[in-house]
């Protein structure tokens, strides 16, 4: 009988008490500072009903979108011609009801929604939850992966985009990653879009834009001829990319490019006001005016930003934006909101790849009580007790064996200190306290080893 190695979908992974404790460092982290702005933590399930979800992300949005298959006998109730044609946009709907959120953004515009009546506005939210998304596993790129949002919805006032950027620099102080902040407005997109003539192409030459640090604009300009965007408008959209790459002042020169746009000059000025604000508030992470920033999500309607790590290659790592009417499909009109997301799981690669985890994070028992038989381990489980009522993470090795092999696990685990007691400490009182970085041994108290190890 073959018996199959057991293995985990690609884009998921397993993660270890080590890997476990620097992601906990992470989340603490974050948290520790949206809870400092006043933010309020909510939870939504892993489904969603499939139609909250469908129609918010963009074709390619959408189609990353994990389906859950209906229980018991799917098909039942299919129309036969859907079936016999394989009629996948008929199809789906029919025998998939329900999906894995593919963020946290759109769950919250329907959380807002469901409990409008239970919120008062503006409401300042955070969540730190998984997401699933039916893309190709690639490197900091995965299927199953974590975001840490944090949102403010029912105000329009442009502090809070200011707010939400002084959150990421400190944040991002604090985990001691270099930082740069993109910003750009969506209104400056259409700008572009406007003066180039092709003000109805928003959206395509935003999905198209949104790949160009990772393509290219020769990638880029075949997807805007795929999508029958004008050569002329494209050779427009051409000169102001390569405008933005030589001027010194970009928000200027962008400016003056659509200048003819009231849409687009509404845009410069927000960026305006939200610069100044951010310098009032004292952000000392770079900030970078980018007219190409795209962010390829539809939601979006006005300031839009996105971090990446200085020193590292790495895709964003953070991002997110403003969204003035997501509510309104799920019927509440006239909500607007703004939130940022930050990638758990590209954060951690980062840290990873600049060494900056602090030692201490994977330390978890700082004290092994050695067992020699018996009566010592009866001796020496009072001061268990004890240890851990004071706070110290204490572990009593559980089988009475050799002491080298004991002496290995501890230095296998990290363990700083090791609590010795054999015959003569037992007819003393004291116990032997081995440091294990330093080799050290002394005979102490109960008292004094719990005021030297609780320093």
């Amino acid at each position: 009988m073959n018996i199959s190695k057991p293995a985990i979908p690609k884009g998921t992974r397993d993660f270890t008490p080590e890997q476990y404790a620097k992601r906990a460092y992470i989340f603490n982290t974050v948290e520790a500072v949206f809870k400092k702005f006043g933010f309020k933590p909510i939870e939504t399930p892993a489904m969603e009903m499939l139609s909250t979800l469908t129609g918010k992300y963009g074709d390619e949005g959408d189609k990353l979108i994990f389906k859950i298959l209906n229980s018991g006998d799917y098909l039942a109730g299919v129309k036969t011609e859907d079936y016999e044609q394989m009629d996948t946009v008929h199809l789906i709907p029919q025998i998939c009801e329900k999906a894995l959120r593919y963020d946290l953004t759109v769950p919250f515009a329907r959380f807002v929604v469901q409990h409008f009546n239970d919120i008062t506005f503006p409401f300042r939210r955070y969540q730190i939850q998984p997401v699933w998304r039916a893309d190709r596993p690639q490197k900091g790129r995965y299927r199953e992966f974590y975001q840490c949002d944090v949102d403010i919805v029912g105000s329009n006032a442009l502090i809070n985009e200011a707010e939400l950027i002084k959150i990421t620099d400190e944040i991002f102080k604090t985990l001691g990653i270099e930082i740069v902040i993109k910003i750009n407005n969506r209104k400056v997109l259409s700008g572009i879009a406007q003066v180039a003539g092709v003000g109805e192409s928003l959206i395509d030459i935003t999905v198209a834009l949104d790949k160009l640090d990772k393509i290219g604009w020769e990638k880029v300009k075949e997807e805007l001829i795929s999508k029958q965007i004008p050569s002329d408008a494209i050779d427009k959209i051409a000169h102001l990319i390569k405008l933005t790459e030589t001027c010194s002042n970009m928000l200027d020169a962008v400016s003056q490019f659509i200048n003819k746009s009231e849409t687009g000059q509404k845009g410069i000025a927000e960026i305006k006001e939200i610069l100044n604000l951010a310098e009032t508030l004292h952000v000392a992470s770079t900030i970078e005016f980018d007219a190409t920033l795209a962010r390829g999500l539809n939601y979006y309607t006005g300031a839009i930003f996105e971090v990446s790590a200085k020193n590292v290659e790495m895709g964003s790592i953070c991002g997110g934006g403003r969204y003035d009417d997501l509510t309104g499909v799920f019927g509440l009109k006239d909500v607007s909101g703004v939130g940022i997301s930050f990638g758990a799981d590209r954060i951690y690669d980062v840290l990873e790849m600049l060494n900056l985890f602090p030692e201490t994070v994977t330390n978890f028992t700082q004290v092994l009580i050695t067992n020699l038989g018996e009566q010592e381990l009866l001796y020496c489980m009072p001061l268990a007790n004890e240890l851990r009522s004071h706070n110290i993470a204490t572990e009593i090795y559980p089988d009475a064996g050799k002491m080298k092999k004991q002496m290995t696990y501890a230095d296998k685990n990290k363990i700083k200190y090791v609590v010795i007691a054999g015959t003569d400490e037992m007819s003393n009182n004291v116990f032997t306290l081995k440091n294990m970085y330093s080799g050290e041994q002394v005979k102490m108290t109960i008292q004094d080893l719990i005021g030297m190890i609780g320093i």
